[in-house]
């Protein structure tokens, strides 16, 4: 690629300042073109602030766009189905953010609508492009840490006073299932290249909070009676750990999904008596997802993780959000099977 291809953000939500658009940049394939904003003001003000070239007060405006290669739909979740939908009609690639839509049937469509015109749709979870994540199947697969038990994970944290917060709105897709839930039910699905049979999940929903899951804690059964544990939550202590059980070993991540200071991206090995550190550089994943992307829309590899892929972590999400509604353990296997 002689030339880096051009970004169109959709929408002003804080993950794209703080982390996506710093990536992009950070990015070898890539730059930021345009933002859009359904605030004409907030738009300009914005693209002020992070020096993007052009703003635009409607996102119909920067969809017209023909010099716009690529769109980041960090919308609220309840705006992905549509927006990627009118992305793709429009010939844009899409990055959007995680989860990909408010159910696994909203996300065939919008992957559907992808194939049909014919441009590039990935899921934004950005861990997922460290390395390190290799180096943990590695290591499984050496038989180090002897057969495998189960996976432990986590994501938590605390916003529950911040009333306002978009989180809280249950027909937005609020909540820390889709939140953040969806960050261990993906990892799992990753180590072990396997999709679940059933999930059992307890939650509390908070009246205060739109009635959306507040914390929730679940079991997620894969073959061979292998089981994810986790818990997330917007009302906890912040932390984001997983935890890989072998009959011989263990793999301890303290940090699983955050990898933004110097050095959180190194993991944990005990086996054999030891307990060893595995160092892994320091590296922007959101820059790598980026790259990924643009690799992709060159035609010079496919897509990592399929569009696919989104579609089957959201039948996981939606059987876990029925779980926790209806306190009952739900089977998804059959269903699984037909994605």
């Amino acid at each position: 690629m002689s030339e880096k291809l051009k970004w169109g953000i959709l929408g002003c939500a804080s993950i794209a300042k703080r982390a996506v658009i710093p990536g992009i940049r950070a990015s070898e394939r890539n730059e930021v073109a345009a933002i859009a904003s359904r605030d004409a003001e907030k738009a300009s003000r914005t693209a002020e602030e992070l020096d993007i070239p052009v703003a635009y007060g409607s996102y119909e405006e920067l969809l017209a766009d023909d010099s716009i290669d690529v769109v980041y739909i960090p919308l609220p979740n309840h705006l992905h189905r549509e927006w990627t939908i009118r992305a793709a009609q429009a010939g844009k690639h899409i990055l959007c953010e995680k989860p990909l839509a408010l159910t696994a049937a909203e996300a065939d469509e919008m992957v559907a609508a992808c194939a049909d015109a014919g441009v590039q749709l990935s899921e934004a979870f950005m861990y997922r492009w460290h390395p390190r994540y290799d180096a943990i199947k590695e290591i499984i697969a050496s038989g180090e840490i002897g057969e495998l038990r189960g996976i432990r994970s986590a994501f938590t944290f605390n916003n529950a006073e911040d009333m306002s917060n978009v989180r809280y709105k249950r027909e937005w897709g609020g909540g820390s299932i889709y939140d953040v839930g969806c960050y261990p039910i993906s990892a799992a699905r990753l180590i072990l290249g396997q999709e679940p049979e059933a999930v059992t999940v307890q939650a509390l929903f908070s009246e205060r909070h739109g009635d959306v899951d507040m914390m929730a804690s679940g079991l997620v059964e894969f073959a061979g009676s292998v089981s994810l544990t986790f818990d997330c939550g917007m009302w906890a202590a912040f932390r984001n750990p997983l935890e890989v059980l072998g009959t011989g070993g263990i793999i301890e991540v303290p940090s699983a999904y955050v990898t933004g200071s110097p050095g959180s991206g190194s993991f944990f090995v005990q086996s054999g008596g030891q307990r060893r550190e595995v160092v892994v550089a320091d590296m922007n994943v959101y820059a790598a997802q980026a790259d990924a992307l643009a690799r992709a829309i060159s035609g010079e590899a496919p897509l990592r993780y399929t569009p696919q892929d989104a579609v089957r972590n959201m039948a996981v999400i939606d059987a876990c959000l029925a779980s926790a509604r209806e306190r009952n353990r739900v089977e998804l296997g059959a269903s699984l099977s037909r994605l």
